[in-house]
This record gives structure tokens, sequence and C-alpha cells, in this order.
């Protein structure tokens, strides 16, 4: 079924808390409630001048997919399979697994083309109980989409491109926060130039990697300054000793987690549908090139390093891989030199498409009053931007870069940011598959995914939601914690969300003698308008009795 129009299938119950009109294809007429201003409500328009368009939105997918990533988790994964071949196995399947989930993400944003990503997806598989779904994704992405690691990653890499050896502690913690305030207050007030940023970004750490990846060919040909560190000479003996994992499944999920760490960022343009210009056509044209490109670009900068950083170099580099692999090939050159400023460049670019994208998402979610204090979060006072829902993005950032030690509390976060992911993405694909092969459904979208691509995503995904609970063949608090804490702690949040999800549509209202309705429509000029109003129960029961 095209479109978001879950409320007029057969059986599809109107909740009580929230009353969506949107989805029935309501227009608000001068006069009408929602039309009228004052209290209650809000009213949506990004003018056409700030609409994204294809280069934009490609932009938009790069900067978040390319952060510190590919400069620093290298180190950690192969140290953690031992193994040339396996290793570039994973960022090759990694690459597959985005690819197919490309593929779903494009089924569900041209049918459904609203900023909210999965949100709406969920919506329109997983009705009943009716917003569930919605409150679960709700309490994943506000608690956990936080733009935490890149921020203390650019303050990590000016300090190193400042000359200090060991980058971490304060220092760099309150870099990050200024990082992200920076951030947080351009594209809430200079909303167009926050995009020219990011978009002159994206060309930058493209460059970047073309870089590597160019240094990486010469380093193979013997242009390099240390000698051929053999890797490619047997790439699927597993080095063992000091530096390697040797951890079995869970070594092997965990190293796939940071994978996917790196490649996270492929779905952006969805959460912003609603401010794409042509959104269907750019969505179909920006997502292919930036996804295929950053995937090629991926597996070439592995290459890349393994032609130029000895084995027990590279295991044991730890984050600054990306520096070892300049100085083997250029030395102590300015240009190895300056490469902590470069992925420092890289790290804030990450950090203006993620908060851009995040923020459009918490205002989707506040937009049909989940949120507490709802109208606030939704509003896009005073510069016409969600600055309030920015803000919302900036406290949870600031929170996580300030309550944990440094070490290894920060890469249980790293991992927990990605955990809970592969549960929703693997509901996402089989919700598709659902739609598919459930003919009453009658879904269509103008993109087709085969049900064998969905079938790879979702096994995919359950691979990373399952392996981590699995005993690792190393010491269970190798990393300085319990091997299942952040899995266990990713379930959590996500059983919370249903915690939540009862608490909003069943105990509040009760206690509070009445229910929050929202009603969403679009004025006669095209703006979206959504108007707040408490209406008491025994109102709210004898309207829908009538």
């Amino acid at each position: 079924m095209e479109g978001d129009d879950r409320q007029k299938l057969p059986g599809s119950p109107v909740l009580n808390v929230v009353v969506d009109s949107e989805a029935d294809g309501a227009r608000l007429t001068p006069g009408s409630p929602g039309a009228a201003s004052g209290s209650g409500v809000l009213k949506y328009a990004v003018p056409d001048s700030r609409k994204i368009g294809v280069t934009g939105a490609v932009f938009l997918i790069l900067n978040k997919m390319i952060g510190t990533g590919i400069f620093s988790t290298p180190s950690s994964i192969f140290a953690a399979t031992g193994s040339v071949g396996i290793c570039l196995l994973l960022w090759a399947a990694a690459g597959i697994l985005t690819l197919s989930g490309l593929s779903v993400y494009l089924s569900f944003g041209l049918a459904i083309p609203r900023s909210g990503g999965e949100k709406n997806y969920l919506e329109r598989v997983f009705r009943q109980p009716r917003y569930l779904a919605t409150s679960v994704f709700a309490v994943q992405i506000i608690l956990l989409g936080f733009s935490a690691g890149n921020s203390l990653a650019f303050g990590r890499y000016v300090l190193l491109a400042g000359g200090r050896e060991s980058p971490d502690g304060w220092a760099a913690r309150g870099i990050a926060i200024a990082c992200v305030t920076f951030v947080a207050v351009l594209h809430s007030t200079l909303p167009q130039w926050g995009l020219r940023l990011t978009n002159a970004l994206g060309i930058f750490k493209v460059g970047v990697l073309l870089v590597i990846v160019f240094a990486g060919f010469a380093a193979l040909a013997g242009h390099r300054l240390v000698p051929d560190p053999h890797n490619f000479d047997n790439p699927w003996a597993i080095e063992k000793g000091d530096g390697y994992g040797g951890g079995g499944a869970y070594a092997y999920a965990t190293a796939m987690l940071q994978v996917v760490y790196s490649y996270k960022g492929w779905e952006n343009a969805n959460y912003v549908l609603g401010e794409l210009k042509n959104p269907r056509r750019t969505l179909a044209i920006a997502a292919p090139i930036a996804v295929v490109g950053v995937t090629i670009l991926y597996v070439l900068a592995n290459v890349a390093y393994f032609a130029a950083i000895p084995k027990g170099d590279l295991a044991k580099s730890e984050v600054i891989v990306a520096g070892l692999f300049f100085k083997n090939v250029f030395g102590e050159s300015a240009a190895a030199r300056s490469l902590p400023a470069f992925v420092a460049l890289s790290n804030i670019g990450n950090v203006l498409a993620v908060s851009f994208a995040h923020a459009r998402v918490n205002q989707e979610l506040a937009k049909e009053g989940i949120l507490p204090y709802s109208q606030f979060w939704a509003s896009n006072r005073p510069f016409n931007t969600p600055s309030a829902s920015m803000l919302l993005h900036w406290i949870v950032t600031v929170i996580v870069l300030v309550a944990p030690p440094p070490g290894a509390a920060y890469n249980f976060i790293v991992n927990l940011y990605t955990y809970p992911g592969a549960w929703i993405n693997a509901f996402v694909g089989g919700g598709l598959i659902y739609l598919q092969l459930k003919k009453s459904e009658n879904w269509t979208s103008p993109w087709h995914t085969p049900i064998v691509v969905s079938v790879v995503y979702v096994l995919l995904n359950a691979f990373l939601a399952i392996t981590p609970f699995i005993p690792p063949n190393s010491a269970w608090n190798a990393d300085g914690y319990p091997y299942y804490a952040f899995p266990l702690v990713g379930l959590g949040i996500l059983l919370f969300g249903g915690v939540y999800w009862a608490l909003w549509t069943k105990l509040w209202p009760r206690l509070g003698g009445y229910v929050v309705t929202v009603e969403r429509g679009v004025d006669e000029s095209g703006a979206e308008v959504v108007r707040y109003k408490k209406v008491p129960i025994q109102q709210a029961a004898a309207s829908r009795e009538s």
C-alpha cells in the first residue's frame, strides 16, 4: 500500500492518546481549528530554498557514513580476527549488509516519503498495539542516537594535531562539547550554512580516503618507507598471541559491530525525506551513489592499510591506524603530521550530518505527542528550524560525553550505540517480507526489493543481535566489562520502550483524567499544521461513541 495509510486498514483502531489526521489525507482550511493561530498550534513549512537536492543528499549520507570509523576501527577489527582475509571479508560482508539494507529502506522510503525513517516503517507494519513500535524506536533513537563518538574523536584528533601524545581525558571532552554545541547552534540559526559546510566537508573527506587508497596502491608497488609486511602472502592465516583476540563467535560478532559502526549512516537521508526536493527521485538517486561509493572506498582503504602496516603494528595501533599508515608511506612529513587535522574535519562532518538528521527524527516523534512536553520539542520557533529537537539531541550527547570514564567504558558505549539498531533493522527487514507476502496488505512501492535480499538483511542483523550473548573463548571481562553487558543493556533499552508505551498510553492518561490529541494536516499553502489539545476522557469517549 503506497503511503502511510495505516488508519484506513480494516481492524486498525484509533489510539485514544494521539489522533494523526494526516494519515487520512486531512486538509486544514482557513477557519478550521488546526489552521487558526494561537496556543497549541504549530506550523511547519520548509522553504524551497532550503530543500535538499541530489548532491546535498549524497553528502548528507557520506558525512554520516565517513566519520572516525574507517580511520581507527580497522585495528580493533584485525586484532579480533587475526586474519587479513577474514578482516577484508568482514568489511565486504558489511558492505553487502549495507546494500541490502539500502534496498529495504528504499522500498519503504519511496512508498512513505516522510521524515522519520524507521518510525514510519515500523508503524506501517506493526499496527497492533498502536504506537508500541513507535515508542520502542523513540526510546532507542533518543537515548542512543547521540553524536558523542565522533564529537569525542574530534577532540582527540585536535589534540593530536596540536602535539599531545595522550589526547584523552577532560581536554578532549571539552573540545567535543564545543564541537557539538557549534553544530547545534549552526543548524538551528543558519541551516543553509550548516548544509553548505556539510557538503564541503563531504568533498574533503572523500578526498582524504582517495589519498589513502592511491597511497595504498603505491605501497603495493613498493613505494613505502618500511619493509614489505607480506600481509597478502597467506591472507587466511590466523595470528595468535599478544594483541590478538581469539574470542570465537563473540570476537567475530563484536568485530562485525565495529565494521557496521563504520558503515552506519547509509539511512540518513530517509530521516529527512520531508526536506528533500522531489523526495522519491532524490532518494532513489542519491542513496545508491553514496553507499556504493563508500563501500568501495572502505574496502580499498583496508587493502591500503595492509599494504603498508605489519600485522603486529596494525593489531596494536588502536585508534591511530591511519596515522601509522601515513607515517609508513610518507614518513615524518607534513602530510603525516597533518593527518590528525584531516580526521578531525571528517569527525565534525559526521557530527553535522548526524545532528541534522536526528533532530528531524526527534521532531517527528514530538509531532505525534510521543515525547513529554511534545509541543516544546516539536516547535520550529524562533528560527523556523527544529531548534528545540536539536537541543534534545545536544543534551543527550553532552550527557554521554560527560558521564562515562575514559577507556573501556567508552568502547562499551560505542558498541551500545550500534547494537540495538540490529534489532530495529531486523524488524524493519522482516516487516518488508511480511508486506510483500501478505496480499491483503496491498503493498506497493516504486522500488522493488527481492525477498532474498530482505532475508539476507534480516539474517545478518540477527547474527549481530544474537552472537554477542555467546561467551568468548578469552576472558569474560577482557574489555573491562562482562561480555554480555552491552547486548543486555541494549535489550534493556528496547524493553524500556515498551514500558514507556504502557506509561504514555495507559497510566498517565488515567491519572490525568484527559488524553492529548494531535491533529495533523496541511493548510491551503501546503504547510504542515499540528494542533495539540487536551480532551477530558469523558468527552473523548462520547466522541468515539457518536
